[in-house]
């Protein structure tokens, strides 16, 4: 059953962050809230936490993960970022947004969309979420959490714990910003597509 750990919403204790890292670096699988729901977050080149979110999510090969990174610095090193996708990134972050780049050489080829070698970059504002990437060091590799079958992310920790503790190593709870998904806007070519239309407002764009 997973370890379940309430942090505080605005400053999360530093004690309880670093155990919920500890599990990540030590290859576990974390359900923790952002600013636009739960998401399900592992180490970057964990293969086995990659094909547990697949699983939980019934993911198909095709899904984009996304990399949480604490800020646009962290994003260099995993994308290719023109200079229309630099500004827009930069005016809507921090934000329940996710942005889909092509991948840089650094980044492990299993989390890349294995057609387009694409990747998904996410800035949250949400203590919780930063306090995590910041005590883990780097971008930390996520999902959100919707289970099959419906559109919108779970928002309670708790019922994570009571209906799926078994399958997650860590489950945090926390208030999420919004109960909707992130709003999803495909930056590989000049012209920005909207994905998927979520809790980031669109007319900004």
């Amino acid at each position: 059953m997973a370890r379940y750990i309430e942090l505080h919403p605005v400053n999360p204790q530093a004690r309880l962050v670093e155990k919920v890292v500890d599990t990540l670096r030590d290859g576990g699988l974390v359900a923790y809230p952002t600013d636009s729901g739960y998401a399900l977050a592992c180490a970057p080149g964990n293969k086995e936490g990659l094909d547990r979110i697949r699983t939980i999510r019934q993911l198909d090969g095709k899904h984009n993960f996304t990399f949480v990174c604490a800020n646009f610095a962290q994003v260099g090193p995993l994308a290719i970022v023109g200079n229309n996708a630099f500004r827009l990134i930069k005016r809507l972050t921090p934000g329940p947004w996710t942005f889909i780049l092509k991948g840089t050489k650094d980044v492990p080829r299993m989390t890349l969309n294995p057609k387009k070698h694409t990747l998904g970059v996410r800035i949250p504002d949400h203590a919780i979420t930063q306090s995590l990437v910041a005590e883990f060091g780097a971008p930390i590799l996520s999902s959100t959490f919707i289970r099959p079958g419906q559109e919108e992310p779970e928002t309670n920790g708790w019922e994570i714990q009571e209906s799926l503790g078994h399958l997650i190593d860590v489950v945090i709870e926390g208030p999420v910003g919004q109960g909707e998904p992130t709003s999803v806007i495909d930056l590989t070519d000049d012209v920005p597509e909207v994905l998927r239309e979520g809790a980031g407002d669109i007319s900004l764009l």
